[in-house]
């Protein structure tokens, strides 16, 4: 099977486009067999990025079908699944169990609801990533997951992958994958009950040249057989050697196909049949003059003899092949389900059955296909309750099934009509179930969208996660605004087509988008033409095109346009899945457009609480940065202020707890309760004891820490109080930078009568003084004093010529850090010196 185009052309380099993606598809199909055979896993797979670098997209899979895997097969880079979290990372990601794969990635959690492990690993060659590989096993009792050993075999596995993949694209190939790549599939080894050994026998002679495998059906081992067919011959039950020759004799003679069964004892007794089959071979004259044969035995084991045992049992029994299709099921299964034999081998029994067509009994086969764990499940037939048991292996599973022993409960749901005698239950009673993927959709995106707070986060969502889905190319999010509608977001469209909506009136407006959201009702177009004759005015954008109204508590909040490259035949499930959709992304959007009015209102009373710009001073420079957190409503409590005093200049830091109105209000109070009271020429322990029992008098029920800094810039002396603070950094003019662990007391709000001690610091010209708050050295990774040290070496090795630049380089990994859990207060003071003036003399 091939993965991608294979148009014969020549690339400058020598290598076709059928050759490449013909070598791709085997280096795939090595690795991806190899993952699973390292590390003992039931399946494995292989995603590739896309040409656009957006997606991960399932280039190879070993052991689970893709039609299986479902929303899977294609993945948003940024998206919080194991893969994508691989790639991005370039780490290994193991997950051991259900019960972490929830804690750690509650998206694939709920989407694959079933106990199992995996491991997904980068594929690399130097720095390029070419992708993920991902291996799945049954959850073990032991609670253990792959040994180091395993996953160091599957990390190179992945590399010799990668490695491929750049030697193919040095030649010219390419490997990269697009939205519709067909994923190559590739079975799992396993053990066969068939044999098959070859041979090539000369009648003249005797003399037969035979296979190891053949040697082995007729109980010899190959250094034990001498070459001639007599001695096979004698392996043969002594009935059946006259026929055995004659067969062959008779095959010469008249030139047809010898097919002979026969009998080969067992050595405990008893005895198993094996076919040989065989012809004379030909060449352009004809047949061959010589008396020769080539051709097979088949030894069917003891498989004939299973099957015409299950056939005798009272019990129905089934085997299903890895997508659920059944491959065997014995005369009693089809009394028991009332089905033609011919009507059920081949299609999956939930595509047969009405009543087996409810969502949870598929999800109870994605149960034991993923987790390789056995299920039973009770099933309610026409007339009676029967009972389901799954036994499954990497190549399917067995399925057992008999009357359940209990009658149906008075009152329940009546089955569907009885089925004509040997035919299947008619299915028209009852409407078409929704799938069961297409429900774990709907979660999925239910899930991401619970993590999305500001519109522009629900935009990003529905973008990364519903193109894949659905297989779009493009997307355009408009929302309601004074009854006109008003462009939000946008991939993958012209400007020029996106403006013919700009503004539109829902009262007057007789576009695509106005109709849906006035009429509450989706608009599937499936061809440009049928575009162009529903709205003559405009020119299509894609071949097939959605418009989705996205409606929350009856009001209109907005449209959502979906487009795809090539013409899309939407299905009622596809149909049912974006209708139910677009109501998740009303609700969203409605949310986050709420939670962006509130967030716009407290940004905007923070940024009026701190200053708008700092002092400038003789003898010292002064930088400050506010930076806030990504969670939350992305404001907080952290504040910086330098003041000019008579004594001085004090500069301060300070953190209240918590990110919200509440947390930036008190901020306010404590910053102008200790610019009054510095202002008003207190010592600096004097300065944070009132604004202690100021923030006790207030009750808010917060906390706050401080630091505090009043400094002399002609004598070069600090005097330094800190409340619960981080301690602040100091670097000398050499570039030796040192923390300064100084006393301290407890944070504001705790105790009325606290003591703040007060330490003195001399600093020389060319020091930086360094205040904080917690945000810029706590990590989910490492604890606060790993920050801390990393901050330390940061400032003394930073360049210190402009304090602007050093401030921004202090703060760059926060600012590329997607997940800033606190806010940060940064305030860096240079010391320059300026000597007082000398007073005249008398």
């Amino acid at each position: 099977m091939s993965s991608s185009d294979t148009r014969s052309s020549t690339h400058p380099f020598g290598i076709t486009s059928a050759e490449g993606a013909a070598e791709r598809d085997d280096v795939l199909t090595a690795a991806v067999l190899k993952a699973v055979e390292v590390t003992g896993a039931h399946a494995g797979s292989v995603f590739l990025i896309s040409r656009n670098r957006h997606t991960l997209v399932l280039a190879a899979t070993a052991g689970m079908p893709p039609s299986l895997l479902g929303g899977w097969r294609r993945i948003p880079v940024n998206s919080p699944i194991p893969v994508a979290e691989a790639f991005r990372s370039r780490r290994t990601v193991h997950l051991v169990d259900a019960d972490e794969t929830m804690r750690r990635f509650p998206q694939l959690a709920v989407a694959l609801p079933y106990p199992f492990g995996s491991a997904s690993v980068p594929v690399t060659a130097g720095q390029e990533t070419f992708g993920s590989m991902a291996v799945v096993w049954a959850a073990r009792a032991d609670g253990k997951g792959l040994s180091k050993s395993q996953r160091r075999q599957l990390r190179t596995a992945a590399g010799r992958l990668g490695v491929s993949l750049a030697e193919l694209t040095a030649r010219g190939a390419d490997v990269g994958c697009d939205m519709e790549t067909v994923p190559v599939e590739v079975p799992v080894p396993s053990a066969s009950a068939v044999r098959v050994g070859l041979f090539d026998w000369n009648l003249d002679t005797g003399a037969l040249e035979a296979d190891a495998t053949l040697c082995a059906i007729f109980g010899l081992a190959p250094d034990e057989y001498d070459g001639r067919a007599a001695t096979l011959a004698a392996q043969v039950h002594l009935a059946d050697r006259p026929g055995f020759r004659a067969a062959a004799r008779t095959a010469v003679e008249e030139g047809r196909v010898l097919a002979q069964d026969m009998r080969v004892p067992e050595k405990g007794g008893g005895h198993r049949t094996i076919g040989l089959w065989g012809r004379v071979p030909e060449t352009a004259a004809g047949r061959e003059a010589r008396p020769h044969l080539v051709g097979g035995v088949l030894d069917l084991g003891a498989g004939m003899a299973a099957v015409a045992a299950i056939e005798r049992l009272t019990d129905g029994f089934f085997s299903l092949d890895r997508e659920g299709r059944v491959t065997y099921a014995n005369h009693t299964l089809m009394r028991l389900l009332r089905v033609r034999r011919q009507d059920l081998v081949g299609r999956r029994p939930w595509d047969v059955l009405p009543w087996l067509a409810d969502p949870a009994y598929e999800d109870r086969f994605r149960a034991a296909r993923v987790s390789q764990q056995p299920v039973s499940f009770l099933a309610q037939s026409p007339d009676q309750w029967l009972v389901f048991s799954l036994r499954p292996d990497a190549q399917g599973m067995t399925g057992w099934a008999a009357p359940a022993g209990q009658p149906v409960p008075a009152g329940a749901e009546p089955g569907a009509p009885p089925a004509e005698p040997g035919g299947a239950a008619p299915s028209s009673s009852r409407p078409a179930p929704t799938r069961l993927g297409a429900i774990y959709r709907v979660l999925q995106m239910s899930s991401a969208l619970t993590e999305a707070v500001t519109a522009r986060e629900v935009c990003d969502v529905v973008a990364d996660q519903l193109l894949p889905a659905v297989g779009g190319h493009r997307l355009a999010i408009y929302v309601v605004h004074e009854r006109h509608l008003s462009l939000l977001s946008q991939r993958g469209y012209r400007e020029s087509f996106l403006e013919r909506f700009e503004g539109r009136s829902l009262h007057h407006g007789h576009g695509p988008l106005t109709v849906a959201l006035t009429s509450g009702a989706p608009l599937f177009i499936e061809s440009r033409e049928e575009f162009l004759r529903a709205y003559p005015g405009l020119q299509a954008e894609s071949s097939s095109i959605v418009f989705l109204p996205l409606i929350a508590s009856s009001r209109p909040v907005g449209a959502c346009m979906l487009g795809f490259d090539e013409a899309h035949r939407f299905s009622t499930e596809e149909r049912s899945l974006l209708t139910a959709l677009s109501g998740l992304i009303a609700q969203a959007l409605e949310r986050a457009r709420l939670y962006d009015a509130e967030f716009t209102l407290a940004r905007g009373l923070q940024n009026a609480l701190l200053p708008h710009r700092l002092p400038t001073l003789p003898g010292i420079r002064v930088a400050g940065r506010y930076l806030p957190g990504t969670r939350g409503m992305d404001i907080g409590g952290d504040w910086y202020d330098a003041i000019p005093t008579e004594r001085g200049v004090v500069l301060v830091v300070g953190d209240v707890e918590g990110h919200n109105v509440a947390a930036a209000a008190t901020m306010g109070q404590l910053r102008s309760a200790v610019r009054a009271f510095a202002s008003a020429g207190h010592r600096p322990s004097d300065v944070i004891a009132s604004t202690n029992r100021l923030l006790l008098d207030l009750d808010p029920g917060l906390l706050a820490s401080c630091c505090y800094v009043l400094l002399d810039p002609g004598a070069g002396v600090a005097r330094v109080v800190r409340a619960g603070h981080c301690p602040p950094l100091l670097r000398g003019p050499d570039g030796h930078t040192e923390i300064l662990d100084l006393p301290g007391g407890p944070l504001l709000g705790v105790e009325r009568a606290a003591d703040y001690p007060e330490s003195e610091l001399s600093l020389l010209p060319g020091s930086v003084l360094a205040l904080y708050t917690d945000g810029l050295i706590e990590s989910r990774e490492s604890d606060i004093g790993v920050g801390l040290d990393r901050l330390r070496t940061s400032l003394a090795h930073a360049g210190v010529g402009s304090l602007e630049e050093l401030a921004d380089t202090l703060l760059r990994d926060a600012r590329q850090s997607a997940y800033r859990m606190d806010d940060i207060a940064l305030l860096l003071t240079a010391y320059t010196h300026t000597s007082r003036p000398t007073p005249p003399a008398k």
